[in-house]
This record gives C-alpha cells, structure tokens and sequence, in this order.
C-alpha cells in the first residue's frame, strides 16, 4: 500500500512539472501556429476545397454534409414554389378544372419542397411530377438533377475519402514511450522500439530522425527550430523493413553524432527535440501513410534497454507480449560516448604494444671487486 501511494505521489509530482514545449506531440500532431496570414494566401485554403474539406474535424464535416443537401433542397424548393405561383397553379389562384399545371399536385411550400426533396434525391413516388406544360419546370429538373449528382459524388467522396485516410493506419503504429541509451555491438546507441499492431505489412518502410534545437550560427543569428538529420537502422537497414514484429532501431553514437558530447549528467540539461518518421505503403490500399513521434530529454533513458518481447511457444508460434514493450531494465553502460571511445582506443594501443613515452631505464654501476676464492 505504502509502495502504490508513494508511485502515485510520483506521478502527481511529475504531472505538476512544467511541460517542456514540444513541436510533435507523443501521438504524431504538430503543435505550431500560424500568425499574420495574408487575406491572398488564406484564399488558397477555398481554391483547394478538396483538401480543406478532407481535413476537417467531422463535426464539421458533418455539419457542412447536412447543410449541403438540406440547403439544396429547400433552395430548389423555394424555385418549385415560384413556377407554381408565376404559372397560377396553386390553390389560392383557383384555377380551372381544364388548366394543367407545371407540377402536379403541388399546393403550398411544403409540398414545393417534398418535390425537390424527391427529385434531387430519386425517390420518386409517383405522386408529384412535371407535366410537358412548362418548359421553365422542365430546365429546372435537368439542373437540378445535375446539380444533385454533383452535391452526392462530392460529400459522398469526402466522407469516403476521409474515412479512408492512411492516416487512420498510422493509427496502429506505436512507438516505445521513452527512448533508450545503451551499448549495442560494442558501440553506444540511442534505441527506440517500433511495432505494427496490424499482421498486414508496410511495404517499403523507411525510417529516420530529426533533432531539433535552438542553434547561434557563427554570424550570430539564432534558429530555433534548427533540424539536424538523426539516421537510424535496424540490423538489416533503415529501408524495406520486414516489418512482421517489434523492432528495435537505434542510431550510433559516434564522433559524427550531435549526441557525442552528452554525458549521462548533462542529457537532462539540455534542449532539444527528436522526431522520428517511419513513412510506408499501406499493404492493402497502396497508400503512403507517415508515423511520427518525439522524445525530450526527460524522455531519453540513460544506462538501459529494452526488456525482451518476443518468446516462442509450445506449438511453435511466436508471441509477442506487449506488456514489456515499453519496459525497460538497466544494464552497464560507459558513463558518455567519449569515454567508451577513449576506452577503445588505450585497449588497442595494448594490443598493438605502444612504448610508454614516460618510462626512463636506469643504468646501474657495475662492481669492480674481484670475486675471491
């Protein structure tokens, strides 16, 4: 009980924490705002309609799908309602036994609009329909059909269009929560642990970093959101994964890497963000979806690796455990990557049996004295 209290008296602490301000977010969303945008640029958001309206919320989307048709069909209805009362065919007119009218058997607004509801969406009853009278009646048919296959080919294909995204497959790509630093063949490497939660493959996979951070270039200029490339690889490469199970990618740490100069002490300290896509073709649709996430330093675990997940059962199958996917168990690791690096080094200048400069030989002075019998 004591144990649980003080894990959650932990978590409480941590939440209350000043959050470090990220440009990606854990599940993949940009967090930047634009500012100042001309009236002429804010116009190319109505030009690509297709694209505005993809990227809509639904509740908006929605919105705009139910105001399309019911707008249209009270628009027409109102048009239905003029040629009727222009042709003298409504009730109040009362018009002749032997007079035909436009539209038969519209009598007021709201039947005006059952009509245009009808005709735009084919239903069809058989109650109300356009007489060869007025050729006015019939245009407007013709454009209202037209007009209705195109309202239902566009907001049918947007709602399909968006329920069909790649991105609700990245959906099932999950990344490990926090990031590891741990020796892998010898060498120091920043790990991270991928999965496909879907048994369907990402054809072409290929995964790489992004480290933001806030740089001073030698003319004095600050950038802060200066992006320096981060490779990583799994065993095999970073490029047409096979990507069946778990993955556990890593990037070397070496003199080219902008991690070389980080001890386990100043990781903490510093003030950088990692990005990493991992971009595919969905095996199913041939779509290209993109993966992302990001990690900050507090999200960097140094002196670890990640506990096994994949076992073999009795049956012969593989099973993936979840559970420890994020899991992460502590192991020996050299205290920064130049340490590791100069620890290599005076191991091969012992094997390859280099003087030591310091050393002195001392000659000693021989005795003179006989030795006597």
């Amino acid at each position: 009980m004591f144990q649980y209290l003080r894990k959650r008296f932990a978590v409480h602490l941590t939440e209350r924490k000043p959050r470090r301000a990220r440009l990606v977010s854990k599940d993949g969303h940009c967090n930047i705002e634009f500012g100042n945008v001309e009236d002429q640029n804010r116009m190319a958001f109505i030009m690509d309609i297709w694209t505005t309206i993809l990227e809509l919320r639904w509740r908006y989307k929605m919105t705009i799908f139910i105001s399309a048709f019911l707008g249209s069909w009270f628009l027409f209805g109102l048009m239905w309602y003029a040629v009727a009362y222009l042709h003298r065919d409504l009730p109040e007119f009362r018009p002749t036994i032997n007079h035909t009218p436009c539209v038969e058997n519209i009598n007021g607004l709201t039947s005006a609009f059952l009509f245009s509801l009808e005709t735009q969406v084919t239903i069809g009853y058989g109650f109300r329909c356009v007489t060869e009278q007025c050729g006015m009646a019939i245009f407007l048919l013709v454009v209202q059909s037209i007009l209705g296959v195109i309202i239902n080919s566009f907001m049918c294909g947007a709602i399909l269009a968006k329920i069909s995204r790649p991105k609700k497959r990245a959906k099932t790509i999950t990344f490990s929560k926090t990031a590891v630093i741990g020796k892998r063949g010898g060498k120091l490497c920043l790990l991270i642990r991928v999965a496909n939660l879907r048994k369907s493959l990402l054809i072409g996979s290929r995964i790489y970093g992004k480290l933001l951070k806030t740089t001073v270039t030698p003319e004095g200029e600050t950038i802060i959101l200066d992006q320096v490339n981060i490779d990583f690889v799994v065993d095999a490469g970073n490029e047409n994964l096979f990507f069946i199970c778990p993955l556990t990618i890593f990037h070397t740490i070496d003199k080219t890497s902008p991690f070389f100069e980080l001890s386990v002490d100043t990781i903490h300290q510093q003030d950088f963000e990692l990005v990493v896509f991992l971009d595919g073709t969905v095996e199913s649709t041939s779509a290209t979806c993109q993966v992302r996430t990001s990690y900050t330093p507090e999200e960097i675990q140094w002196g670890y690796r990640f506990a096994p997940i994949v076992s073999k059962t009795k049956e012969g199958k593989y099973r993936v455990d979840f559970s420890n996917f994020s899991k992460t168990i502590q192991v020996p690791t050299p205290h920064c990557a130049f340490c590791l690096y100069n620890e290599k080094e005076a191991r091969a200048k012992a094997r390859k049996g280099y003087d030591n400069p310091g050393f002195e030989m001392a000659e000693g002075s021989e005795s003179t004295d006989d030795t006597k019998m």
